[in-house]
């Protein structure tokens, strides 16, 4: 039988996750989040399901990728490039993504 003190303890404290979903309402970004680790869950979650690995885009596929979560293109771009998830030469002319 457990004692009064095994009954009232609180359950064990575990990390709080928040799904990526979150960040989205009918199918649109909310908001570009301004803390750095959600941002880059975020920009991962991108990546993964709005570019291919390897293949070539132009800024204009980029953009109209991007646009279909969010009216702020070039804000997600510029971060996706910072975090390294695209890749572009120094012309600007491609985007890639690399991992």
């Amino acid at each position: 039988m457990p004692t009064e003190q095994q009954t009232l303890a609180p359950p064990p404290r575990t990390p709080r996750t928040h799904p990526v979903e979150a960040l989205f309402s009918h199918g649109r970004l909310v908001a570009i989040p301004r803390k750095e680790a959600r941002r880059e869950q975020l920009l991962v979650h991108l990546a993964d399901t709005l570019f291919e690995r390897e293949r070539s885009y132009t800024e204009r596929e980029v953009n109209e990728a991007l646009l279909t979560v969010h009216e702020d293109c070039s804000a997600l771009r510029r971060y996706l490039v910072v975090a390294g998830l695209l890749v572009r030469p120094r012309d600007g002319s491609s985007y890639r993504r690399v991992r």
